[in-house]
C-alpha cells in the first residue's frame, strides 16, 4: 500500500488546519488569513496530485485504509478513506479550482472588515468537501457531508448585515436538511441489511457483493433514501429552491458552491454508491434508476427555462448550475456515470470561471447585478470578456475545443441509448439549445451593445483577479484535449478500461446533432436578442421583487410573449406554491401547536397541578388533625408507660428483692388455687 493512501487524511486536514488557524488571528491580520488560506489550499493540491499519480500505475487501481474508530460492546465501528480513479480526479480537481477561487478572493473581498473569518469558513468548506470525496465509510462521508452543509450556511450568510442573506442562508440549511433527513434514515437501514458501513472492505463492504446481497429487495429503498440526500445537496427539483437564493453570499462563494464543492456533493455520492442504484438492473434499469433519470429530466429542463426570465447575472448562472446538475443525474441515471462525472469535473473548471468573471464584472461595474444596466463591456474589460465567452462556449456546449462541449456529447450519446424511454434524450437535446440561447442573451446584453447606467467609469479587474480567469480558461480549453472521442483518456480512466486513439471516432452523428443544436441556440439567441443589446435605454417597466422601485428596458421574450416571461421570470412561481402549502402548512401547525401548548397543554398541566395542591391541603389537613393527634396520643401514652417502668428500675436491691418475694407468694397462691 502506498505511504499516500494511509495519508489522505492529510489532504483535507491541511485547508482545515488553515481555518483553525486563521480564526486564531485577530481581524487586522487579513494579508497573514489570505496567505494561510492559501498556503493551506496549496498544500491540499500537491497531496492530490501525489494521490493521483498511483491510480495511473494499472486500470480500476483502488486502495483503502480501514481501522477500527471505535467499539460498542462486541461491535466495532470501522472507518477509512479510498483511494481510485473518482477519487484522485475530483481530489484535483476540487483543489485547484478551490486554489483559483481563494486567491480570485484575496482581490474581490480586499476591502471587507471580516476577511479574516471569510478565509476561515472559505478553508474550512474546502476541506469539509475533500474530506467527502476520500471517505470509505458512509458515516465518515455523512459527517464530512454536514460539516460542508454547515460552511455553506456559514458563508452564504456572510454577509450578516444583510437580511436577505440571512434568510438565503437559512432557507438553504433548512432545505438541504429535508433531504439530509432521508439520507441519514437511509444510512441506518443500509447498516442493519448489510451490517457494515465501509464502501471497500476486502470483498464484505456495503457496496460490494456480500453487503449488496444482504440488502437485497431493500436496496432501492436504500438507494432512493440516499439520494434524498443528492436532491438537496444538488439541487435538484423540488429542493432546489435554496440554490438561487444562495447568490446572496459573496461571489467567490458562489463559485465555490457552484463549481467545487456542495453542489458537486450529490453527484458525486450518487457516482460513489452508484452500486446500490444499479443492483439487480435489467438491461441497465433500476426503479431507482428511473426515479434519478426523472428528477434529473425536470431538473435540467425547468432551471434552463427559468435562466431566460432572470435578469440578476449571478442568478441566471446559479439556475445554469441547475440545469447542469440535472443532465449530470440523467446521465448517471442511464449508466452514463463516467460521462456524468466527465461532465462534473468538466464543470467544475468553467463554471469557476464563469462565476468568478461574474464577480469581475459586478466588480467593475461598481457591484452592479443587473444586466439590463451594463453592456459595451467587450472593449473595457477584454480580459473578463474573453474568458467570460470561454466559459460561456463551454457551458453551451460547443465541441472540439472546449471541454463542455465533449462531455455534453457524452452524455447525449449514453441517453440515446437508455432502454426504458427516449424521452429524457429528446428533453436533452431541448436543453442545449436552451442554455445556448440563455447564455448567448447574457452575453449580448453584458459586453455587447451600447454602454449602460453601471457600464461609466468601468474598468477591468486587478491581476490577482484576472490571473485565476486565465487559469480557468486555459483548464476549460486544455481539459478538452482528454475528453474527444478520439482520445478518450478520462473516459478510460475513470473506467478502468485501457484507451485508444482513433480519430476515425471523431466523426460521430451525436457530435453533429450536438453542434447543429448549440449553432440554433446561440443564432436564436443573437436574432431574438441582438436589437436589445444595442439599446441604450428603452421602454421601462417596474421590475418585481426587492428591486420593484428600479426600472429597466423590457425583454424581447417579455415583448413577445409577456404571460410565458411572466411565468419564468418569477421561478414558475415555485417559491409562492411552497409559501401557500408547505411553509403555510408548516405555519398553521406552529400556530395549533402554539395554541395547544397555551390552552389546552398549559390547561392541562395547570389542572394536574391544582389537583396536586388539593391533594397537598388534604393530606396536610388529614396530618395534622388525625395522624399527628394520634401519634402524639400515643407518645404521651408511651411516656407515661415509660415514666412507670422506669420507677419499677430504680436500682435499689430491696425493692427488686420485695417485688421477687411478692411474685413467688403470688406463684405460691396460684398453685394452692389450683392444687
Amino acid at each position: 500500500m502506498s505511504w499516500i493512501v494511509t495519508s489522505l487524511w492529510l489532504i483535507p486536514a491541511a485547508p482545515l488546519a488553515a481555518s483553525l488557524i486563521i480564526l486564531s488571528l485577530a481581524n487586522s491580520r487579513r494579508s497573514a488569513a489570505a496567505a494561510l488560506a492559501i498556503i493551506g489550499q496549496i498544500a491540499a493540491l500537491t497531496l492530490s496530485i501525489l494521490a493521483f499519480l498511483p491510480t495511473l500505475q494499472a486500470p480500476g487501481y483502488r486502495s483503502v485504509h480501514n481501522f477500527t474508530w471505535f467499539t460498542f460492546g462486541e461491535q466495532a465501528l470501522r472507518i477509512g478513506w479510498v483511494l481510485d480513479s473518482l477519487a484522485a480526479a475530483m481530489l484535483v480537481m476540487i483543489a485547484l479550482v478551490g486554489l483559483c477561487i481563494f486567491v480570485f478572493s484575496a482581490g474581490y473581498m480586499a476591502d471587507d472588515k471580516n476577511l479574516t473569518r471569510f478565509f476561515a469558513y472559505l478553508s474550512f468548506f474546502s476541506g469539509a468537501m475533500l474530506g467527502v470525496v476520500i471517505a470509505n465509510s458512509l458515516l465518515l462521508l455523512f459527517v464530512f457531508w454536514e460539516l460542508v452543509g454547515l460552511a455553506s450556511y456559514l458563508l452564504i450568510g456572510f454577509w450578516i448585515h444583510k437580511p436577505s442573506a440571512a434568510a438565503a442562508a437559512k432557507k438553504a440549511f433548512i432545505t438541504t436538511r429535508i433531504g439530509d433527513l432521508g439520507f441519514f434514515v437511509g444510512i441506518l437501514w443500509l447498516y442493519g441489511g448489510s451490517g457494515t458501513l465501509l464502501f471497500y472492505d476486502g470483498g464484505k463492504g456495503c457496496l460490494e457483493t456480500a453487503g449488496l446481497l444482504g440488502l437485497g429487495a431493500s436496496a432501492t429503498f436504500v438507494a432512493l433514501l440516499i439520494f434524498c440526500g443528492a436532491v438537496g445537496k444538488s439541487g435538484q427539483f423540488p429542493l432546489h429552491i435554496w440554490l438561487p437564493d444562495a447568490m446572496e453570499g459573496p461571489t467567490p462563494v458562489s463559485a465555490l458552491v457552484h463549481a467545487a464543492t456542495m453542489v458537486a456533493a450529490g453527484v458525486f455520492l450518487v457516482a460513489r454508491v452508484y452500486p446500490l442504484f444499479s443492483f439487480g438492473a435489467i438491461d441497465g434499469v433500476t426503479p431507482s434508476l428511473v426515479v434519478v433519470v426523472s428528477i434529473g429530466t425536470i431538473t435540467a429542463l425547468m432551471a434552463s427555462l427559468i435562466a431566460l426570465g432572470q435578469f440578476d447575472i449571478k442568478r441566471i448562472l446559479a439556475y445554469s448550475t441547475v440545469s447542469q446538475l440535472g443532465l449530470m443525474m440523467v446521465s448517471l441515471g442511464v449508466g452514463g456515470v463516467a460521462a456524468g462525472m466527465m461532465h462534473l469535473i468538466a464543470h467544475g473548471f468553467f463554471k469557476a470561471l464563469l462565476f468568478l468573471g461574474a464577480g469581475s464584472v459586478i466588480h467593475g461595474c461598481h457591484h452592479e447585478q443587473d444586466i439590463r444596466k451594463m453592456g459595451g463591456l467587450r472593449s473595457l474589460m477584454p480580459i473578463s470578456f474573453l474568458t467570460y465567452a470561454i466559459g460561456m462556449m463551454t457551458l453551451s456546449g460547443v465541441p472540439f475545443f472546449f471541454s463542455g462541449g465533449w462531455t455534453k456529447e457524452e452524455i447525449l450519446h449514453a441517453t440515446a441509448h437508455w432502454h426504458a424511454s427516449h424521452i429524457p434524450h429528446y428533453l436533452m437535446l431541448a436543453g442545449v439549445v436552451l442554455t445556448a440561447l440563455y447564455m448567448t442573451r447574457q452575453m449580448i446584453y453584458i459586453f455587447f451593445g451600447n454602454r449602460r447606467a453601471a457600464s461609466e467609469n468601468v474598468h477591468e479587474s486587478p491581476p490577482i483577479m484576472t490571473l485565476p480567469l486565465i487559469v480557468l480558461a486555459i483548464c476549460s480549453i486544455a481539459f478538452s484535449v482528454v475528453l474527444t472521442p478520439a482520445w478518450r483518456w478520462l473516459h478510460s480512466y475513470l473506467t478502468g478500461e485501457p484507451a485508444h486513439f482513433d480519430i476515425a471516432l471523431l466523426v460521430q452523428p451525436m457530435l453533429f446533432v450536438s453542434l447543429a443544436l448549440v449553432a440554433v441556440g446561440i443564432g436564436l439567441g443573437f436574432v431574438m436578442y441582438g436589437k436589445a443589446g444595442q439599446l441604450a435605454t428603452g421602454r421601462v417597466r417596474p421590475t418585481g421583487g426587492q428591486n420593484r422601485h428600479r426600472t429597466a428596458e423590457m425583454d424581447p421574450l417579455e415583448r413577445a410573449q409577456p404571460a410565458l416571461f411572466h411565468f419564468l421570470e418569477n421561478k414558475m412561481w415555485l417559491d409562492e406554491i411552497y409559501d401557500r402549502t408547505v411553509v403555510a402548512w408548516s405555519r398553521m401547525a406552529a400556530h395549533v401547536s402554539d395554541w395547544m401548548d397555551r390552552h389546552f397543554w398549559d390547561g392541562l398541566v395547570r389542572g394536574f397541578a391544582g389537583l396536586g395542591q388539593l391533594f397537598g391541603i388534604f393530606s396536610a389537613n388529614f396530618d395534622e388533625r388525625w395522624i399527628n393527634v394520634r401519634v402524639d396520643e400515643t407518645m404521651t401514652g408511651t411516656r407515661r408507660l415509660g415514666r412507670v417502668m422506669s420507677a419499677w428500675h430504680s436500682g435499689q436491691i430491696q425493692t427488686y428483692l420485695g417485688m421477687l418475694a411478692v411474685g413467688m407468694l403470688a406463684l405460691l397462691i396460684l398453685y394452692a388455687w389450683l392444687a
